[in-house]
């Protein structure tokens, strides 16, 4: 049986605005160009480890509108088991507004939808499909009952879990993540929810030992251009990021978080997922939108050829 990841999380539809730069308040501007592609952090996840090859389940809920019925079939077409995404009536799909700058930065809006349906039951009701997954991958678009749920369910079935903590929230309990075998959160994040600075190297090294205090196994700390820090009791190891010139960075955390969990399940080798999850994030900021700019296995051995030396595993 091959390696397989499910992921517990959200769905989007991403409704992208590039603009030659942000409106004050109460402005009117002219923007160049509108895009809508399918998105939402879990979702995108889910898509990102399928291109590359995995295996991949999805527990999610859409509205009962035109977008939900889209993302299913977007689910599908992606090659994802979609069986566990649910229709909630009378609710509407969630949909992330995104405002594209010329740099490449995006300043983004959610609106979670059906995606705040989703509740501990549908985890429960997953259960025979979760057991036969190598990890599970959660974020924090759907309600924390569920999240923490979610933590707990795996911990008694002896399933690793990977929590990407975003949109960040201060009411994060971190007392209810010690389950997890990784916490992924990037520089903001980190700040966020151990409420110290994280401006310089130093800074988010303090605060990511924090994180282990509370009981956290293995902190993996996104930098965006500046790499990753992987932190662990054993010590800290940074990951540098691959130079590419951006064209838009929507995306890119979990163009991240997807190709890790599919180079995880596959060797069980941290740093070296790490290492071809930097490169898969960098291919994908070269590109334009969201999930179709995640490439394939095949496309994804080119650009490492081509740029950032080396191939990566099968």
């Amino acid at each position: 049986m091959s390696p397989r990841i499910a992921v517990v999380g959200s769905n989007m539809v991403d409704l992208i605005t590039y603009v030659t730069r942000m409106p004050g308040r109460g402005e009117t501007i002219e923007a160049p160009r509108f895009e809508m592609g399918a998105g939402g952090k879990g979702a995108n996840q889910g898509v990102a480890a399928a291109r590359l090859g995995s295996d991949v389940l999805m527990v999610g809920k859409v509205g009962d509108d035109v977008f939900g019925q889209n993302t299913i079939a977007n689910f599908r077409d992606a090659g994802i088991d979609a069986r566990h995404v649910g229709v909630v009536p009378g609710a509407s799909s969630g949909v992330a507004p995104i405002f594209v700058e010329p740099s490449g930065e995006n300043s983004i809006l959610i609106i979670k939808g059906a995606n705040a349906h989703l509740r501990p039951a549908d985890v429960d009701a997953a259960t025979d499909d979760l057991l036969g997954c190598d990890l599970i991958l959660l974020q924090l678009e759907v309600p924390l009952e569920t999240v923490y749920y979610a933590i707990a369910f795996a911990a008694r079935h002896g399933k690793q879990v990977l929590l990407n903590p975003a949109p960040a929230t201060p009411d994060l309990d971190l007392a209810k993540l010690r389950d997890v075998t990784f916490l992924a959160p990037n520089r903001s994040e980190l700040s966020l929810l151990t409420g110290l600075p994280t401006e310089t190297a130093m800074a988010v090294e303090t605060a990511a030992r924090r994180l282990l205090d509370a009981g956290i196994a293995t902190v993996i700390v996104t930098l965006g251009s500046d790499g990753l820090l992987l932190v662990t009791q054993a010590g800290i190891r940074h990951i540098p990021a691959v130079p590419v010139q951006p064209v838009d960075t929507t995306g890119a955390g979990d163009a991240f978080i997807g190709s890790f969990a599919h180079f995880y399940v596959r060797s069980h080798d941290v740093a070296d997922a790490l290492h071809w999850a930097v490169r898969y994030a960098a291919v994908s900021v070269t590109r334009r939108g969201t999930q179709k700019s995640y490439v394939d296995a095949a496309a994804f051995r080119e650009f490492c050829s081509a740029i950032a030396g080396g191939m990566p595993p099968a």
